[in-house]
């Protein structure tokens, strides 16, 4: 498509566009003429600089137009529109992709999320009680979903890196694995193979999911090095010595 021609009429009439960008804008922030365009025939916009403050790299644009074979420019609409280096604010971003862990506070509800790629269906019940009772305490039966493999994977890989894994200095310096500890409850389920659940409550780690290869100085097989006990002979009395005490 070709570009408008450009309109000396409209082009020419510069003083007539600052002079409307003044009547709208705070006094003293209409800046230095920074060009015009032509939009369309007989429509045209000039640019002047804003000076305010809180306002840089922004632009009065004052669109012009006039009729056929007129001679004279009509103010047609006025804007304050954003230059090329404009401060702007940052595209929004959803509440749910703004959640961070922690955010969640007493009272707080968040959103629910129907394609959570963590979460996937239940399952339906079969009417075979064994079968049943299984899928209550494995699979989740009565529950509308449950966990996806992607959402177990995300999960396991955040619990592993993190504090109760084996690369804090807490697990480093232990004694001896979470895996062999009488206070490791293992997890049901495809998770069973790497991660518990801490019952001592003399460690750090109690009610919390650990790895197995985690550990810590609270373990049940443990024992510290028990010195033998220093041995004192009984005090010796000479009272064959008059101390003489003044007062």
């Amino acid at each position: 498509m070709a570009s408008p021609k450009r309109d000396a009429v409209l082009a020419a009439a510069e003083e007539a566009a600052r002079e409307a960008a003044v009547a709208i804008a705070e006094p003293g922030t209409v800046g230095d003429h920074v060009g015009f365009v032509m939009d369309e025939d007989r429509v045209g916009t000039h640019y002047f600089d804003c000076t305010a403050v809180a306002y840089p790299g922004w632009r009065w644009a004052i669109t012009l137009t006039r009729p056929p074979r007129g001679r004279s420019a009509l103010l047609s609409e006025t804007h304050l529109v954003a230059g090329e280096d404009a401060l702007l604010s940052p595209h929004w971003v959803p509440y749910a992709e703004r959640l961070a862990p922690g955010d969640i506070g007493p009272g707080d509800v968040t959103p629910k999320n129907d394609d959570d790629p963590f979460l996937e269906g239940g399952f339906e019940a079969t009417g075979e009680e064994d079968v049943d009772q299984l899928g209550f305490f494995e699979l989740g039966l009565g529950r509308p979903r449950v966990l996806s493999p992607e959402g177990r994977d995300a999960a396991a890989q955040r619990w592993y890196d993190g504090e109760h894994g084996p690369d804090t200095d807490t697990a480093r310096k232990a004694p001896a694995p979470c895996s062999s500890c009488g206070y490791f409850v293992p997890m049901a389920g495809a998770l069973r193979s790497v991660f518990g659940v801490c019952a001592n409550e003399w460690s750090p780690s109690d009610g919390s999911v650990v790895s197995l290869d985690h550990g810590c100085g609270a373990h049940s097989e443990v024992d510290v090095e028990r010195s033998e006990p220093e041995r004192i002979d009984p005090p010796v009395l000479d009272d064959s010595v008059l101390e003489i005490v003044e007062h």
